[in-house]
């Protein structure tokens, strides 16, 4: 019944920027601790980043701190991740993921708990 619809990715090269979104339905995200993933095939879904329901905390993977930064418009439900000097590393299947919280404060940094997912979108980090 909840659906995300993850855009934003591609082919880029080391030291450029995207930025990446994701459309939340039918919920609102007032309500909901949202968070962006990545995966490369062969490994472990890793968590990168999270934004608190009443969007005043905001958490980030040590490898993308500093370059990477999650928001959410609550009236469009959606929620973005800015990605700037993109790395070979960062390439992966970057998916939205949420978990209802209230209007709480809790970012959480593990894919425990997280119920609902979108189907990701592709980054590619290549010269």
């Amino acid at each position: 019944q909840f659906q995300f619809e993850e855009s934003g990715g591609g082919l880029v090269q080391p030291g450029e920027s995207r930025t990446l979104s994701c459309a939340a339905s039918p919920f609102s995200l007032e309500y909901y601790n949202m968070a962006w993933f990545r995966q490369v095939p062969g490994k472990e879904r890793e968590w990168v980043s999270c934004i608190s329901a009443n969007g005043r905390t905001t958490k980030y993977v040590d490898s993308v701190k500093g370059r990477f930064t999650i928001s959410k418009n609550t009236a469009d439900k959606t929620i973005h991740l800015q990605m700037n000097n993109l790395q070979p590393e960062d390439t992966g299947v970057y998916y939205c993921a949420a978990i209802g919280t209230g209007n709480q404060d809790m970012c959480l940094m593990t894919q425990k708990g997280y119920a609902y997912w979108g189907q990701g979108t592709q980054v590619t980090v290549s010269s």
